[in-house]
């Protein structure tokens, strides 16, 4: 049997709870918000659905779940230029969802944005073992870098690593043929403006996250082990810590598995530092 539990009811967190349960990969389903009239609008829509799981709304039954997904907070809107920029507003609800999540051992799968610095709050705030800390973006970064790379009539595996935000870093050393620096800019370029257009267009992304998380929760539950990239809370790998950045890691039961350290072209590495400074910058503020 795997518990979830979903502190955030909204958008991507709502439509996480329902796709995990009607899929079938979780018994049970903690959810909360701190808006009760939508928390309870939220679960009589997943009754209204037939699933047959027992759902909570008690936060403090955190512990009890498997897997937490933190998907609390303020969403990116047009007016927020960056996913950093959220931090002022978001690190006040981190710091509120950490409470019950004191020496949890389970998984916990961070979403809200900024998700790498969110996810390196929760392993220095909480307590628990960072490596059961998986910050979520990775997924989404690379299927959308799929989309450019078919774009282009581009062949090969679609890996993004470094942030969730403006210092992503797409992987082009594992593409069969070598693209040009220029391209390389223009689809990191187009990268970074990804969901823009979806937010412009319909208030904020659902779809894509929401599959993707998903995903991420039935690989954890079944053990697959299976190699992604996500945020990782680092402690010297690629010569980077004091901070949680997106790295390619096999993932299951246990959180993070093991942490592969690819080699990389210059290009990548030059963009992987820049990353790793800016996050880094970031955690520090949390720190302080």
């Amino acid at each position: 049997m795997t518990c979830l539990s979903v502190l955030g009811a909204g958008k991507i967190g709502g439509e996480v709870a329902y796709l995990a349960s009607v899929l079938g990969i979780i018994d049970k389903l903690i959810i909360y918000d701190v808006n009760k009239p939508f928390l309870n609008a939220q679960v009589l829509d997943l009754m209204h659905a037939g699933l047959d799981i027992e759902i909570s709304t008690d936060p403090w039954t955190t512990k009890e779940s498997d897997i937490c997904v933190f998907a609390a907070g303020f969403p990116r809107d047009p007016s927020v230029k960056t996913r950093a920029d959220l931090l002022r507003v978001n690190l006040p609800v981190a710091e509120q969802c950490s409470k019950p999540l004191h020496d949890y051992d389970g998984v916990l799968i961070t979403v809200t944005n900024p998700m790498d610095v969110n996810n390196f709050f929760f392993a220095e705030e909480t307590g628990i073992d960072p490596r059961r800390c998986i910050g979520f973006g990775g997924q989404l970064d690379s299927a959308r870098y799929a989309v450019a790379l078919k774009k282009r009539e581009i062949h090969g595996q679609a890996w993004v690593i470094g942030d969730h935000g403006e210092h992503q870093v797409p992987i082009f050393s594992t593409l069969p043929d070598k693209v040009a620096k220029s391209t390389r800019e223009e689809v990191l370029t187009e990268l970074r403006g990804a969901s823009m257009e979806i937010i412009h267009g319909k208030g904020g992304t659902v779809f894509g996250p929401a599959w993707h998380i998903t995903d991420l929760i039935r690989m954890i539950s079944r053990d697959s082990r299976s190699l992604i990239t996500c945020s990782c809370v680092l402690s010297g790998e690629y010569g980077i810590e004091g901070c949680s950045l997106g790295v390619p890691a096999k993932v299951g039961r246990n959180g993070i598995h093991k942490i592969e350290e690819w080699k990389l072209d210059d290009w990548e590495q030059s963009h992987l530092q820049a990353a790793a400074e800016k996050t880094i910058e970031l955690c520090r503020r949390v720190d302080d």
